[in-house]
């Protein structure tokens, strides 16, 4: 299969493209993130410890439009058609929506739903093609439940959600599957130094488990909704 992942250079992104990568089935891995450095260590971890696969990766800095359709335009330049598509790329920047910096929203709203809106509708026309394809829109708790210091995050995640139920609608009539996935608190550089026992959260191959299970279906099943969290459920 070919498979893009956007912010796969660690956390989420990197455990979700090691969860298909394990599988021996031999895949092609378009991967995304800001850091090249990062980038080239996560391609590097990955063809050494998974040879069966191919792995490539671009820079891309998905809150910019321009930047996201040279990341098309070089997947085309590999790959027929995209068969799983993971908008994972986000931000996290805690404050409230009455407090926080002026800003901020707009930065959320570029990087964890625009980004994935002008992404996907880019992605989609090659999928509708081929009748087939899977997108997992990796939104958050924060996305159905209003948590302290979630302000803007909160608010960009509840709006990706919308966006990922609509799509599902949309995209029924041509075999493609949509999966909202609403992770708690799972165990990412987002996390380190805030002072919470790391056995208190998931891990990030817990939810990167979810997501490849959920592809593994037939074409006449779709898993709609993901929701993990910690086992104390408050995180």
């Amino acid at each position: 299969m070919n498979i893009v992942i956007t912010g796969a250079s660690k956390g989420l992104g990197k455990a979700i493209a090691e969860a298909f990568a394990k599988d021996q089935q031999g895949h092609a891995f378009f991967l995304c993130a800001r850091n090249a450095a990062d980038l080239e260590k996560t391609c590097k971890d990955l063809q050494e410890r998974f040879p069966q696969n191919k792995i490539y990766t671009k820079t891309c800095d998905v809150a910019d439009k321009t930047s996201l359709q040279q990341f098309v335009e070089w997947i085309n330049g590999h790959a027929a058609h995209v068969d799983i598509l993971v908008n994972n790329a986000g931000i996290y920047l805690p404050g409230s929506a009455y407090g926080e910096d002026d800003g901020i929203l707009e930065k959320m709203m570029e990087v964890n739903m625009y980004s994935a809106y002008h992404f996907t509708r880019m992605i989609v026309p090659g999928m509708i093609n081929a009748a087939s394809g899977h997108i997992f829109n990796i939104c958050s708790i924060a996305s159905i439940m209003a948590y302290p210091n979630g302000g803007a995050y909160s608010i960009s995640k509840f709006a990706l959600y919308g966006f990922s139920k609509n799509l599902r609608e949309e995209m029924k009539p041509h075999g493609i599957k949509v999966t909202h996935v609403l992770p708690g608190a799972a165990y990412t550089d987002s996390w380190s130094g805030s002072g919470i026992d790391p056995k208190r959260i998931m891990e990030a191959a817990d939810v990167a488990q979810m997501v490849y299970a959920a592809a593994q279906l037939s074409p006449q099943a779709c898993v709609e909704e993901i929701v993990l969290r910690p086992q104390l459920g408050d995180l």
